[in-house]
């Protein structure tokens, strides 16, 4: 399709989305990168964020927990270790889940027990933001 990119989010279990889109915004290691049909050939490593595509005027949000891209002008292609989709995320659990990283966080520890308490809190409130914002457009 002229115009579009085909983009696929694949996690070690299932393809979690194969969409043409117009536009599509990943959480780079270096940096939040852009890309649009037509674009170079690159790769890329994902942190922890906010994957964003657009579809005409509707863009969707899906959470991305580490992994990687590989661009093409006509293609996107996300390998990551953990993805869900805005709308798929339990807010609740999303909420007891920053909850806990934070106690987590509080209790102190080691540094390595540290370090993986402020990952869990990164994506704990990651997901609750997509799950807030998932919310209100539904509902609005």
């Amino acid at each position: 399709m002229a115009g579009k990119l085909l983009l696929e989010v694949v996690t070690p279990d299932h393809l979690l989305l194969s969409q043409q889109v117009d536009e599509v915004i990943a959480p780079g290691t270096e940096g939040e990168f852009g890309v649009l049909p037509g674009h170079a050939h690159f790769l890329s490593t994902l942190t922890i964020g906010d994957l964003r595509y657009r579809v005409g005027e509707v863009t969707s949000h899906m959470s991305v927990l580490w992994g990687f891209a590989q661009v093409t002008p006509t293609r996107v292609t996300i390998l990551a270790e953990i993805a869900e989709k805005a709308e798929d995320i339990d807010i609740e659990r999303a909420e007891a889940a920053v909850a806990k990283a934070q106690r987590r966080l509080e209790v102190g520890g080691l540094p390595s027990e540290l370090k993986e308490a402020q990952i869990s809190l990164e994506k704990a409130r990651l997901r609750k933001k997509l799950a807030e914002r998932a919310r209100r457009s539904s509902s609005g």
